[in-house]
């Protein structure tokens, strides 16, 4: 008897033991780690149970880190000198103080997207680490890899899609006190939200707490200057509600996509390896394990092509505000390309004359005609095209005048974006609406659509290194901080471990509707899509949710913009404060 008891209490205190390790270790695996009965076993038995949850904690070589810290500093380095070569090539010359504020700005904005890669990309490379296709350190490199290459290959839609919520005041003055203030507070409150939810583990969008953080800004600047009496003026609702529509459609899509998809590779995929959790630390078969990192390949390049986008807009904003006459107009566009230009303007401003009732007595009244017309999203009137003719045929007869846009002199270049950027916005809403429509003919709305082509190549362009810094950025991000979501997405979202199948399906989809989203121009998260997939996968493959988790998911969904809203809109205001009462 005595026997028997010293061997209960051997037992105990091995098992005790064996947990305290397990929780040390950090390698957080799931309930299904060992065998449901693993803890009435004994102790031998135990010991060789097999372990199927992957090892996270991996020491790095020590020239990991020299090579992590050399490509930092060169893509800091880079950033730096192509600023100063194109400064210098204008003729603008930044000084120290401005050159400084000019780099704190950036570097924000850069930390956004760090933190973006460790936070959202987690979520990419979950399924290959779970599945055992590939060890955690080669996953998180390969995945940032793609997110470079995401980046890179970017057309830079999505970028502008972002800017587009802001408000018109601020895009125009992006120079002012109120402009830096603003760009300072919506990535400080981003980025507060992001490390805040990636703390306690919890895959929250990036997407959504930037989002959330403009609409703070631009709600805080209509209160504090006073605007309309619903105080929501300052931000253009018709772009809010479309971005926001795809943001709250896509995670559904995530959840159905995947569930729909496991059932059919049920249907027609007998092959039961596919629907059964790994055993031990075995990698896949050989063709299961190409289609798992070939869908995490395509999620990573998807994520940068998406994501990496946001951040740009933002940096060509710091730019344009600090250093205008390098960055405010595309100097790059060859001069050959100008007669085209001025014809296609002339065009349109003919289309706009022909429908117009009258014309302003001059340029000013007909640039603020345009800009009340673009605030208040009220562009179907004859009047509003009279003055798009007369701001349409100076912006011509200007660009005719100097050659090309670099050869655009600075005292004139702010002045001469702020119209491109007003005959733009204005001309894409008229195109757009049905009124406008039934007023012009087919052949003057394609003439107005190549004429808003000709201004975005003159306004909204990405120089090279802008987007490689973000790449970077985004790229070593990615291979920083990512176990906290890992082990929530591998672990946490369902009941039994993820088997093959729903990290394929899962990712198929996420990847899937990311790229459809890019390819319109939509920001969306790819948090919310694949964690989405995931909960749907587990469900398609007979195992629950676990319940706490999804809730608090879904708690960190609701919660991200309006407290996102608050932190900005309340940094916002205290910025702005404190730059008047420094005298700015």
């Amino acid at each position: 008897m005595r026997a028997s008891r010293i061997r209960r209490v051997d037992r105990l205190i091995y098992i005790c033991h064996k947990i305290v390790i397990v929780r040390a270790d950090c390698t957080s695996m799931a309930t299904s780690t060992f065998a449901p009965d693993a803890l009435t076993a004994d102790p031998s038995a135990i010991a060789s149970a097999p372990r199927t949850g992957p090892k996270l904690d991996h020491a790095l070589h020590p020239a990991g880190r020299w090579i992590f810290l050399a490509v930092l500093i060169g893509g800091l380095a880079y950033a730096g000198f192509s600023i100063a070569f194109d400064t210098a090539q204008v003729g603008e010359s930044l000084a120290g103080g401005a050159f400084a504020f000019l780099a704190l700005a950036l570097l924000i904005a850069l930390g956004f997207e760090f933190v973006n890669g460790f936070h959202d990309t987690a979520n990419a490379v979950a399924t290959v680490i779970y599945t055992h296709s590939m060890p955690a350190p080669l996953a998180v490199v390969w995945s940032g890899f793609f997110n470079f290459l995401g980046v890179m290959l970017s057309s830079g839609a999505v970028a502008y899609s972002i800017v587009t919520l802001l408000p018109v005041d601020l895009i125009l003055n992006v120079g002012s006190v109120g402009g830096f203030a603003m760009i300072f507070a919506l990535l400080l409150a981003a980025i507060v939200w992001n490390l805040a939810t990636w703390a306690v583990g919890l895959p929250n969008s990036s997407s959504h707490a930037l989002i959330g953080s403009i609409l703070g800004v631009g709600l805080a600047n209509q209160l504090i200057r006073g605007g309309g009496a619903d105080g929501t003026s300052g931000v253009d609702m018709a772009q809010v509600w479309k971005v926001l529509s795809a943001l709250a459609f896509s995670p559904i899509v995530g959840f159905v996509g995947a569930l729909l998809l496991l059932l059919v590779m049920k249907r027609f995929l007998r092959d039961k390896a596919l629907y059964e959790a790994p055993e031990g630390q075995t990698p896949p078969p050989r063709g299961i394990r190409a289609l798992l990192i070939g869908t995490c390949t395509a999620v990573s390049f998807a994520h940068g092509s998406n994501d990496g986008q946001k951040g740009m807009g933002l940096i060509m904003l710091i730019l344009i505000g600090c250093a205008p006459t390098a960055y405010a107009l595309n100097r790059t566009m060859p001069e050959s390309a100008t007669p085209a230009f001025v014809q296609t303007a002339q065009a349109a401003s003919a289309a706009y004359r022909a429908h117009a009732n009258g014309a302003p007595a001059g340029v000013s009244a007909a640039r603020a005609q345009v800009t009340q017309a673009l605030k208040t999203k009220q562009v179907s009137d004859p009047v509003i095209y009279g003055a798009l003719a007369t701001l349409s045929d100076d912006v011509s007869s200007r660009i005719a005048g100097y050659g090309s846009l670099g050869k655009v002199p600075a005292a004139a270049t702010p002045n001469l974006r702020n119209d491109m950027y007003l005959v733009l916005d204005t001309t894409k809403l008229i195109a757009a609406d049905a009124s406008a429509q039934s007023r012009f003919t087919a052949q003057e709305i394609t003439t107005l659509k190549s004429y808003n082509s000709g201004l975005e190549q003159g306004t909204r362009y990405i120089p090279t290194w802008v987007k490689v810094t973000v790449a970077l950025a985004l790229g070593l991000g990615t291979m920083v901080g990512w176990k906290r979501i890992v082990v929530t997405v591998g672990e946490r979202i369902g009941k039994t471990h993820l088997t093959y199948g729903m990290g394929a399906s899962a990712e198929l989809v996420a990847a899937s509707t990311i790229l459809l989203a890019v390819n319109f121009g939509m920001p969306v998260s790819t948090t919310h899509i694949l964690s989405s997939g995931v909960a749907g996968a587990s469900v398609a493959n007979g195992a629950g949710l676990q319940r706490r988790t999804v809730m608090n998911m879904a708690l960190a969904w609701v919660m991200t913009l309006p407290v996102a809203m608050l932190l900005s809109g309340g940094l916002y205001w205290l910025l702005l404060t404190l730059a008047h009462s420094l005298g700015y």
